[in-house]
């Protein structure tokens, strides 16, 4: 196998999100009626928006003032919910990082998990590291992919790309990119 291996994070490298219960909890609402707009804002805070802003707007529709302090709490508990790697995609990971394949990872992800995620152990493996929070794009825009392969150096065509989203893999293979949606790590070993 030649050129790059493209990561998508969550429920690629980790599982999904386990924190939607204590974060309407810290909220004081229904998990039911957290949850859509936990999703509902989420884009705007993978693009860019800043902790507050997407915290502030999730309250507000929910009828809940939410200060600078109430803000951090729930991005505390947000990354900690997003931050249960899978051991299978570690070990790939690993395997593939020995084995000398140059990896990158591309996730829409606000800026203050990309934080988080640069001091992690696993975060070694991966030679170049995309999160859509820092450069105000996201995927499936074909402006991300674009803004990736400049970073990698090669042609869109040398990067093979996982993402659990359809769309996102749509994206990037209009992009150019030879992309796959994400079915475990053995089916990845055995793409490679």
């Amino acid at each position: 196998m030649t050129g790059w291996v493209v990561f998508d994070y969550g429920e690629v490298i980790c599982g999904r999100t386990t924190a939607l219960p204590e974060l309407a909890a810290t909220l004081g609402v229904p998990l039911a009626e957290f949850e859509p707009q936990y999703w509902r804002l989420r884009d705007a805070y993978d693009r860019g928006s800043s902790d507050l802003e997407y915290w502030g707007g999730v309250g507000e529709a929910l009828g809940v003032p939410v200060d600078e302090s109430t803000s951090d709490r729930l991005t505390e508990i947000d990354i900690r919910g997003w931050s249960d790697v899978r051991e299978s995609s570690l070990e790939l990971l690993a395997g593939l990082s020995e084995a000398g394949v140059p990896l990158a990872l591309l996730s829409n992800a606000p800026s203050s998990f990309a934080r988080f995620a640069e001091r992690q152990d696993w975060m070694r493996h991966f030679r170049v590291r995309v999160f859509s929070g820092d450069v105000g794009v996201a995927k499936p825009d074909a402006e991300i992919f674009e803004l990736l392969v400049a970073r990698l150096g090669v042609p869109a065509g040398d990067c093979v790309f996982f993402d659990d989203r359809q769309s996102n893999v749509d994206g990037a293979r209009a992009a150019g990119l030879r992309a796959h949606v994400w079915d475990g790590a053995e089916a990845a070993r055995a793409l490679l």
